[in-house]
């Protein structure tokens, strides 16, 4: 029997990596996607021939039950949601509703429809925020410092109140922050490699940035996908923190991005204040233990690694 999965935020870098590994490994994989003017199928576009896609949003319940009924799924993967921090503080009530009421639709769809499908949410360690010990683990207490943090506490909690409540496969991935080629531009690590891609070529001369500073623990998405996956083949729903267990600045971030391509970081790099958060998460630090254990999950690429592969694809991008 084929496996069926849903997943919402396909087109985004998520979606889009767990797309591919659940294909290779025989599923039919349905998307979930909001509608738009101009499809954004970026991430996707190697893909979408093998993808059924589901016209639907977070906060349409009648599309989301919908969805459920078309798609018959095994699994359902809760990747959508407003998930780019500073936006949180010009748009706290979307970012609410969006990241914290949406993932109670999509867990109430589920419920009602396919209550024996197994449930994944996507957690952050934007949860932790101020943090109260580190590293962070499964059992850290939660502080969020921002309206997005808040909000992914809200989808984790009704996560488990729905296991708790229901009997449902229900978990959460608690992911540290992690990245790739297919990053959005507005993140840090994407707006840092695709800014010395084009310093390189000539097409910018700087590149503007807030607290150098801050520290997170950063890996590889196509690697925490796997993870997701690991979740929800085991026989006890869970919830687990993925993460590195490093941890870097950006200022190191943006040490290997320029040195990558033979330039001094220092020549290009202007602080703006403009890019300080209201309240900064100062250091994010994960520890994985249980993932490994547990799941057996490992780690395939590192730091500075992922860095390079970064800025060798914003360099072919831009050279095109």
């Amino acid at each position: 029997m084929t496996k069926h999965a849903l997943i919402t935020g396909i087109t985004g870098q998520d979606g889009s990596y767990l797309a591919e590994l659940l294909l290779s490994k025989g599923y039919k994989v349905f998307g979930l996607r909001r509608r738009t003017s101009v499809p954004i199928l970026e991430n996707i576009e190697h893909l979408k021939n093998e993808i059924e896609f589901i016209d639907g949003d977070l906060l349409d319940m009648g599309s989301l039950v919908n969805a459920v009924r078309i798609s018959n799924p095994d699994e359902v993967y809760n990747l959508a949601a407003q998930s780019f921090v500073a936006t949180s503080w010009i748009q706290p009530v979307a970012t609410g509703q969006a990241t914290g009421i949406g993932v109670t639709n999509m867990l109430e769809a589920v419920r009602l429809v396919k209550p024996d499908a197994r449930f994944y949410q996507a957690s952050s360690s934007e949860m932790f925020g101020k943090v109260v010990e580190t590293p962070q683990k499964e059992t850290t207490p939660f502080y969020p410092r921002s309206p997005y943090g808040v909000a992914k506490v809200y989808g984790h909690w009704i996560t488990v109140n729905y296991r708790e409540s229901y009997n449902m496969y229900a978990c959460s991935g608690i992911l540290f922050n992690h990245e790739s080629p297919r990053r959005g531009i507005e993140f840090v690590t994407r707006k840092v490699t695709d800014a010395v891609a084009r310093i390189k070529l000539g097409l910018q001369s700087e590149l503007r940035l807030g607290n150098l500073d801050a520290k997170r623990d950063w890996g590889f998405a196509g690697d925490y996908v796997r993870a997701m996956w690991l979740m929800l083949q085991q026989d006890k729903a869970d919830d687990f923190v993925i993460s590195t267990g490093e941890t870097h600045t950006i200022e190191e971030l943006v040490e290997i991005a320029f040195s990558h391509v033979g330039l001094n970081w220092r020549d290009y790099v202007v602080i703006d204040q403009k890019f300080v958060r209201p309240a900064e998460v100062d250091l994010l630090l994960g520890d994985c233990t249980k993932a490994k254990e547990k799941l057996g999950w490992e780690l395939e690429v590192g730091f500075e690694q992922l860095v390079k592969m970064m800025v060798d694809s914003d360099l072919e991008k831009l050279s095109k």
